[in-house]
């Protein structure tokens, strides 16, 4: 019998989030003792700020523009290689994914992809590997199998969750609730119970105990908060009462200081934040971000803490049913998230081509099996997503395979065996109702260096782009790019970040939904 793996998610969860990662809102007990127990990479970088590219590479191993997925609404190919194909085929590994997979485009009114179909047709898999797919979204409405759940047993719960599309556009809707008016917020009546969180934890826990007492396993726990909506159990929303909670160092205390934070950005930022360009689907198309009040935005991160707080409980009831088992010593815990949320840095919210730490930088813990060896510390060293699936075949006892590129995560929390980590690469794609977006992004030496290709808006001659020292300017606000005594470190790092990109998948796969 050998290692067994906890694979944990959440969506759109920033790195301050946690308490171990300097959070001082939202309480995270369990996950922060997981942490102090393991390791705690400070590095941690999503591999694209958007869903379905990140969680491509996530259970790839492969970097954006290999596996293909290159923005949302392209979906992964089902012969894609699968980690969890790979631990079950050649380690004999139970294999479970149970809440958000979205490897699949969600509109699909014609039930063209299996994820969409299986929940009404009553089936569980087996796709992509898993033996078992139990699969949630942010709402109570559609296809899945939490929705269709939630339909036949507690019909009277669903119309108190937020409805993210407008019929029939199939826009994300911009209506707003709560006691501020604030964008997608609603005070939900839902019983904690019944929530899409608890939901994935109850069931998680039931697949865990279905299982024999010495089999392998591997379950992709995947919740799917604290994305938008934000409409968390009304009976819990009052452990962070909105009114008191601070705005965020990087909120702006008007319109003129949020233009004069973006100043010397590219120009598709101020365009957003004042409504003149929408450049993708990642938020509601009539959202201003201008329009945003500080009051909004305290009652949207309030609820937000609420949500990660629950996550965190949820956390700690699964690991509380893998000890009763007799599993807690031989297994191990990942946790992670696909993409960061602005939350109001620079006066903005959701997240799109914005490559600063609101969305690049992830939560990014791994508490060891006991039995692993490897020591608790804290990583500083640049890793990414796509080190998470060689990472679960160290685990398993199995040799990486070719086809993933990243490299197992540092089993020693000593800088010394972990100098070889040098860079982690991030990417955007999109193509939005005419508008597109290519942007190419490097972490190395505490540098954030951002290339702008040739786009709809920009020429990509190398007269925009981006770059930061998080070690000076950790709210990323000065724009390095033209600053003449930062040529030479630009030009290197745009060297490097081109010669440790892979070539582009091809024939370039296309993109059938927006989201």
């Amino acid at each position: 019998m050998g290692r067994k793996i906890l694979f944990i998610t959440t969506d759109q969860q920033r790195y301050d989030a946690l308490g171990c990662n300097g959070g001082t809102v939202a309480r995270t007990p369990v996950v922060d003792r997981w942490a102090a127990e393991g390791v705690r990479f400070t590095r941690g970088h999503a591999q694209a700020v958007v869903c379905m590219p990140a969680r491509s590479t996530m259970i790839t191993g492969q970097y954006v523009r290999t596996h293909g997925v290159w923005m949302n609404g392209v979906p992964l190919p089902e012969d894609s290689p699968s980690v969890a194909a790979y631990l079950k085929d050649k380690a004999g590994y139970r294999t479970a994914l149970i809440g958000k997979a979205h490897f699949e485009p969600f509109l699909d009114p014609k039930g063209r992809f299996y994820e969409n179909r299986m929940g009404r047709a009553g089936e569980h898999g087996p796709h992509r590997g898993f033996d078992h797919m139990e699969l949630a979204a942010h709402g109570a409405r559609g296809p899945l199998h939490y929705p269709v759940w939630l339909a036949k047993n507690h019909p009277q719960t669903v119309d108190g969750f937020y409805n993210v599309l407008k019929l029939p556009s199939l826009e994300q809707d911009s209506a707003g609730g709560g006691d501020t008016g604030a964008i997608q917020v609603k005070h939900n009546p839902v019983d904690r119970g019944l929530y899409h969180t608890d939901w994935v934890a109850d069931r998680t826990i039931a697949w865990l105990d279905s299982l024999p007492a010495d089999c392998d396993w591997f379950c992709w726990v995947s919740f799917p908060d604290p994305h938008h909506p934000w409409d968390p159990p009304q009976s819990e929303i009052g452990r962070h009462p909105w009114r008191q909670e601070k705005l965020p160092a990087n909120w702006p205390a008007d319109r003129a200081a949020a233009l004069a934070m973006m100043a010397d950005k590219p120009r598709h930022w101020r365009d957003w934040y004042e409504g003149r360009t929408v450049t993708c689907f990642e938020a509601p198309p009539d959202f201003v971000p201008a329009n945003l009040s500080a009051d909004q935005l305290r009652e949207i991160n309030a609820l937000t803490h609420v949500e990660n707080e629950l996550i965190d409980e949820a956390c700690g009831r699964v690991w509380d049913a893998v000890a009763r088992r007799g599993w807690a010593d031989d297994t191990d815990v990942l946790f992670t998230t696909d993409h960061g949320e602005l939350q109001g840095d620079f006066g903005l919210l959701f997240k799109g081509p914005y490559h600063v730490d609101a969305l690049m930088r992830l939560p990014f813990i791994w508490k060891p099996a006991k039995n692993a060896g490897v020591a608790s510390g804290v990583v500083d060293q640049p890793v990414g997503q796509v080190d998470l699936a060689p990472t679960f075949c160290v685990i398993a006892g199995l040799d990486v395979p070719a086809w993933m590129q990243g490299k197992p995560l540092p089993q020693s929390t000593v800088q010394a065996d972990i100098q070889k980590r040098e860079r982690v690469i991030t990417e955007w794609d999109s193509v939005f109702k005419g508008t597109s977006l290519h942007l190419r992004t490097i972490y190395r030496d505490g540098l954030v260096c951002t290339v702008y290709e040739k786009s709809s808006l920009y020429d990509g001659d190398g007269s925009v782009g981006e770059l930061y020292d998080c070690a000076n300017d950790p709210l990323q606000r000065r724009n390095l790019w033209h600053e003449p005594a930062w040529q030479a470190r630009k030009k290197d790092l745009v060297a490097d970040l081109y010669a440790n990109l892979p070539a582009e998948r091809s024939p370039k796969l296309e993109a059938v939904a927006s989201v």
